[in-house]
């Protein structure tokens, strides 16, 4: 692959790509106006904030949700959330009026409308409204969409303009590359570049390998996947198995505990704390205090 590419360049005559430059002014101007998104998830939306300076000093002032525009990569190992987080988030704004893309690529589109009615029902949403509002794309039951990415995007972009869709979910991108890995940085960086140039805000959910740190934001694929995306959200779970964790968290030993970290976020300030994060008996997860109350 390097010899390819080192022949490639030996071959062409350097040019300048005079489209490329741009003056910083002029990006500004064209740059879209970045809002906060509510999320739809309980103490989530007031860790997001923008900076402003009045008297000569910074004042932070909470965004009301994540960035617009903003792609989050939504990772951590299997049971700890994510699913229930992005179908979530797509009934807030399904609720709000929004429309959005769901791209199903682990479950069939049937079996993800049903949780998502779940959803709909216990954040008290009336399912006719969310219902007309949220487009699948059943990936899991069309090998070409997650075999081809050709297909898949030219499909999300028929999606986005036929139905003006604002908000896209993938659950999930590492089913893009199974088996692949080597693949991976290069998928996610177009599926990035693509919701950039069709201006949508994004949640990717990412699975860990069992053998990754529990709160880090690496998945299958290696660390540049995450950095590729706008930010991460890292999702986690650890046994209270000794009394030093037990006064930790505040559980009894032999409890569960989840926690939820925002690690980065290049759109706007964040909250950089691990959370303490429950999710309801009735399937919705809710961002609860920092740990140590700090």
């Amino acid at each position: 692959m390097t010899e390819r590419y080192e022949n490639y360049e030996s071959q062409v005559e350097p040019r300048v790509v005079e489209e490329s430059i741009i003056v910083m002014g002029e990006a500004v101007k064209q740059a879209p106006k970045i809002t906060g998104v509510p999320t739809g998830v309980e103490g989530l939306d007031e860790l997001f904030f923008t900076v402003e300076v009045k008297d000569g000093k910074p004042v932070k002032k909470s965004l009301g949700g994540i960035p617009t525009y903003a792609v989050f990569n939504v990772t951590g190992v299997s049971d700890t959330g994510k699913s229930l987080f992005v179908e979530q988030f797509a009934v807030a704004q399904a609720a709000r009026g929004e429309k959005v893309a769901f791209v199903t690529v682990e479950s069939p589109a049937v079996f993800v409308a049903k949780g998502l009615e779940m959803r709909a029902a216990a954040m008290g949403h009336e399912s006719a409204k969310i219902e007309k509002n949220i487009v699948l794309i059943d990936a899991a039951s069309h090998g070409s969409l997650r075999e081809n990415m050709a297909d898949l995007l030219t499909t999300l972009a028929y999606v986005i303009k036929q139905h003006k869709v604002r908000f896209v979910v993938i659950d999930s991108i590492t089913g893009l590359y199974e088996n692949k890995e080597v693949a991976a940085r290069a998928i996610v960086r177009r599926l990035f570049n693509f919701m950039k140039k069709w201006y949508q805000t994004a949640l990717f959910v990412s699975q860990k390998r069992s053998g990754h740190e529990e709160l880090t934001a690496e998945a299958a694929g290696g660390y540049a996947v995450s950095h590729i995306v706008d930010g991460c959200f890292v999702f986690a779970k650890e046994l209270v198995d000794s009394q030093y964790k037990s006064k930790m968290y505040g559980k009894q030993l032999g409890d569960i505990v989840r926690l939820f970290r925002i690690d980065g976020c290049r759109l706007s300030g964040h909250d950089t704390r691990t959370y303490i994060m429950e999710i309801t008996e009735t399937g919705l997860v809710k961002i609860l205090s920092p740990i140590g109350g700090r």
